[in-house]
């Protein structure tokens, strides 16, 4: 039995919207240790910057990712900041 290659995969446009967004929650990679949670609040962010989810305060809490180093409070004011500048 063989296993098939992997599907091909492209890069994300570097101006896009959704590219910008997983780079803003890459910043915080020393705060946010698990990639499968910075994926997930990627993703929830990505849906909050094109109007279909919920703002960064509410996010930090219901994706249930583990914080280190920074409280919500200021993980959630620091995304909010880096969202405004997109």
């Amino acid at each position: 039995m063989s296993t098939l290659p992997g599907p091909k995969t492209q890069k994300a446009d570097p101006n896009s919207l959704e590219k910008k967004v997983y780079n803003i929650v890459e910043k915080f990679a020393s705060n946010i240790p698990i990639q499968n949670d910075r994926y997930r609040l990627g993703y929830s962010l990505f849906k909050y910057m094109s109007d279909e989810g919920d703002s960064p305060e509410i996010l930090v809490n219901s994706t249930k990712i583990q914080i280190e180093g920074i409280t919500k409070t200021e993980l959630a004011a620091s995304l909010n900041e880096e969202l405004g500048k997109i």
